[in-house]
């Protein structure tokens, strides 16, 4: 197999140029989550050019693809792309690279699809990470029900084989209550805005009596309409996080019962908007399926820098790694200490130092995919650690 490694490394080389086009296309495009027609218009259509057959829509969803290439009965492995953008400010995430990685370790595939063992490569466009759960509709659409392993690579300021994952579930509270004038006539009115800001008081009492390891934030999304009428309608939506889900839905009735308790304490009344149907699950760790992909990175000689546990974030690659062995890596895009979400990791997205970390990732993921279709004994191990991982 190492020939064929090596050719794919060369492949990836070749294809550097428009690799770094298409993910300077995207970038230069932020679509936020179900909204990514041009970012998945241009993978379809580079995949397409590589000799992929590809469907668009799957599992009903009109932004999300599957790209495939088979070479006989065997193993399936798929690559997944995220392409979608952050409100306001674009492609901070980096999904920009994550997709062009991922496009690329396909592409590469299909150059030395001659010397590929037996077995299907999908590339699958999965939309909405950004809190739309892409990836929870195509499980439930059944577009994972037949591959075997998944990998996908997230953007960062290192070299790092696996983070854990928080497991997250959103709510919003809608309160209502009465106008009024706010200077000839406060007494008559009921503040809906005052119930937001208990709420938020009463969840930063909370946090006091929480995991270090939970983690629970809100925005405003309405504080009325003019600072001289009582406000009558107001809401907030929060994230709740915690590393096993049975901790991260007791923590959730928690925060409920701050909106419940701030909203009699005013005298508002209170919709709570559960979006439980896309709650995020935590990373399953495979570690036979990681040693591979890092056997892979040091071929390339490639440093990876140690684990991290202090900086917790949350994915619906999650969930995936909940029904099949699946990693997500952190390949490096930016400089060393640059905050993900910022307006510095927007720009270092397409930046030099992000070509060079998209390109290498592009070959690993692409190797580590030659792996699991050549080595029986190794997908073997990947599936029994998933069994027997909690």
């Amino acid at each position: 197999m190492s020939a064929v490694k090596d050719a794919i490394a060369r492949a990836v080389d070749t294809l550097g140029d428009d690799l770094e086009r298409l993910s300077r296309q995207i970038h230069d495009t932020p679509e936020l989550g179900y909204q990514e027609v041009k970012a998945a218009g241009w993978l379809c259509e580079f995949l397409t050019a590589q000799g992929f057959k590809v469907e668009r829509g799957i599992a009903g969803v009109e932004t999300a693809f599957r790209a495939t290439i088979e070479t006989g009965g065997g193993p399936t492995v798929a690559i997944l792309c995220e392409y979608d953008a952050l409100p306001a400010i674009g492609h901070a995430c980096g999904h920009n690279a994550i997709a062009t990685a991922g496009a690329g370790a396909g592409a590469a595939l299909a150059a030395v699809r001659r010397e590929l063992p037996q077995g299907r490569v999908l590339v699958i466009g999965t939309p909405a990470e950004e809190g739309g759960g892409g990836k929870v509709k195509l499980i439930k659409g059944g577009v994972f029900r037949e591959v075997d392993a998944a990998m996908m690579v997230h953007g960062w300021d290192r070299w790092i084989g696996h983070q854990d994952l928080l497991g997250i579930v959103r709510v919003g509270f809608e309160f209502t209550g009465r106008a009024a004038h706010a200077s000839a006539d406060p007494w008559e009115g009921v503040n809906a805005l005052d119930a937001v800001i208990q709420t938020f008081n009463n969840v930063s009492m909370l946090r006091q009596q929480v995991r270090p390891d939970a983690r629970i934030h809100g925005i405003v999304t309405n504080g009325g309409a003019a600072p001289n009428i009582i406000p009558e309608h107001a809401s907030a939506l929060f994230y709740v996080r915690a590393p096993r889900l049975e901790e991260m839905w007791a923590l959730h009735k928690r925060v409920v019962a701050c909106a419940e308790g701030a909203a009699r304490a005013t005298g508002t009344t209170l919709k709570v908007v559960d979006h439980t149907d896309t709650a995020y699950e935590p990373m399953k760790k495979n570690a036979p399926l990681l040693e591979a992909f890092r056997a892979n990175l040091t071929r390339l000689g490639i440093a990876e820098s140690p684990e991290i546990t202090d900086r917790l974030a949350s994915s619906d690659v999650g969930n995936v790694s909940q029904v099949i062995p699946t990693i997500q890596p952190l390949m490096k895009i930016a400089p060393d200490g640059t905050p993900i979400h910022s307006r510095a990791f927007e720009a270092a997205a397409v930046a030099p130092l992000a070509r060079e970390g998209t390109l290498a990732a592009a070959k690993v993921m692409a190797m580590t995919t030659l792996d699991l279709l050549a080595d029986a004994a190794l997908l073997d191990r990947c599936k029994r650690a998933f069994k027997a991982t909690t």
